[in-house]
């Protein structure tokens, strides 16, 4: 059952469910490209996460509760289809991360099988955030869910490939972090990476993104 909520006086939020997991987000990505296919007059800016769907509006220009109900329309007419503007980014990642090894251990399989499991998936990315172009990717295999590290990094350099949890992703930039980084690749692609579209890692000993 999804849910409307307020987000201040220019920000509708909907709430699809509760915890991140491949089939809800699929229903929130469709949402968003229904929106960007068939905009709602007045809205700014549609942004997805794992459960939510905020929706940000100039309250100004357009009636909120206008807002409300013309989106609400959208999700009705969501297509079951798969999404024809999808797109797949292959990054090619170098596998010599400060936490690979200690991620292999507390997994109890080899760097070899870690990295075997990291590149087969193909990964959808839920979302963009915590710094602009980062990509919360789904699709991680079971066996290498692991915890955030306990003390996060001052720095974490740019083009880092982490895992944490059921996500993997890139850091575009250097930034504070508490991934476990296993691998880097070229951070330049980040910047073309759009909700919805798939990411598929490479294992290669010189690490640029295509």
């Amino acid at each position: 059952m999804t849910t409307c909520f307020a987000l201040g006086e220019g920000c509708w939020c909907w709430r699809f469910g509760d915890a991140p997991d491949p089939e809800l987000s699929n229903r929130v990505l469709a949402a968003y490209r229904e929106l960007k296919k068939n905009p709602v007059n007045g809205v700014l800016d549609v942004v997805p996460a794992y459960t939510e769907l905020a929706v940000h509006f100039d309250p100004l220009r357009v009636d909120a509760f206008e807002v409300r109900d013309e989106v609400e329309k959208r999700f009705t007419l969501q297509s079951s289809t798969e999404p024809t503007d999808q797109k797949l980014h292959r990054f090619q990642v170098r596998y010599e991360g400060a936490d690979l090894v200690s991620v292999a251990e507390s997994l109890q399989l080899s760097v070899e099988e870690v990295i075997q499991r990291h590149t087969a998936p193909v990964y959808t990315i839920a979302m963009i955030g915590f710094v602009p172009h980062f990509p919360y990717c789904l699709g991680l295999d079971p066996l290498l869910q692991v915890p955030r590290r306990a003390s996060p990094r001052i720095k974490v350099p740019a083009g880092s490939v982490a895992l944490a949890g059921v996500q993997t992703g890139i850091y575009p930039q250097e930034s504070p972090g508490g991934w476990n980084v296993i691998g880097t690749t070229d951070p330049v692609g980040c910047q073309r990476l759009r909700p919805g579209d798939q990411i598929q890692f490479v294992a290669t000993e010189n690490a640029v993104c295509g």
